[in-house]
């Protein structure tokens, strides 16, 4: 009778060729699954060990107010209630002169004095003449800068000078309309018309 193959040599297992493959292919698997694994946190990575949310206490704090009285408010008369004295009323009209220093007029001042530069011209009669004076006028815009009213002020008891101070106002009207600043229906202007023949040396 044959001895029988042992498949135990000095208590060491030997494989068959079938169990090697199983091992290699077990290795494999893992390896690919691992790799797959990796792949995947580093394409989607998820967090595994989060960390805890941070939660604040907010307290708004506002100092006490004393509870109102029904007694009192239902005793109020709400007719009695006076509007802030504070607020002055709108004014309808305001008067200054082409050399205000009022922050609200200043530009619009100066617009008007540069105007009425333009048209304004020493008369030929009173140049040969030597006629000289001041003639101190007033004149009335209204919002639109449409001129409303002129009057002389102070005469310069030339005849001629006066008339060229009325021409010249008359010729530079309409003026600007009122810039934001100036809040009036009407501005009241005062200007100074000199007229005064320099000697020559």
């Amino acid at each position: 009778m044959a001895p029988e193959t042992s498949t135990i040599m000095n208590d060491v297992l030997i494989l068959s060729p079938s169990g090697k493959v199983m091992k290699i292919s077990l290795v494999v698997s893992l390896i690919i699954h691992l790799s797959l694994l990796l792949g995947i946190q580093l394409a989607f990575p998820v967090n595994w060990f989060p960390k805890p949310l941070r939660t604040y206490h907010v307290e708004l704090i506002r100092p006490p107010i004393d509870p109102l009285n029904d007694e009192e408010t239902s005793n109020a008369d709400l007719a009695n209630v006076k509007p802030d004295e504070d607020k002055s009323p709108e004014k309808v009209e305001d008067t200054i002169s082409l050399d205000t220093k009022d922050k609200r007029y200043v530009s619009y001042a100066k617009v008007i004095k540069e105007r009425l530069m333009r048209y304004w011209e020493y008369p030929r009669a009173a140049k040969e003449n030597l006629i000289e004076g001041k003639v101190f006028v007033l004149f009335t815009l209204n919002r639109q800068g449409q001129l409303k009213d002129v009057k002389i002020l102070s005469s310069s008891s030339y005849e001629i000078l006066e008339k060229e101070t009325l021409r010249t106002i008359r010729t530079a009207s309409p003026f600007p309309p009122f810039p934001g600043s100036v809040t009036v229906k009407r501005l009241n202007i005062k200007a100074n018309f000199s007229y005064r023949l320099t000697s020559r040396r």
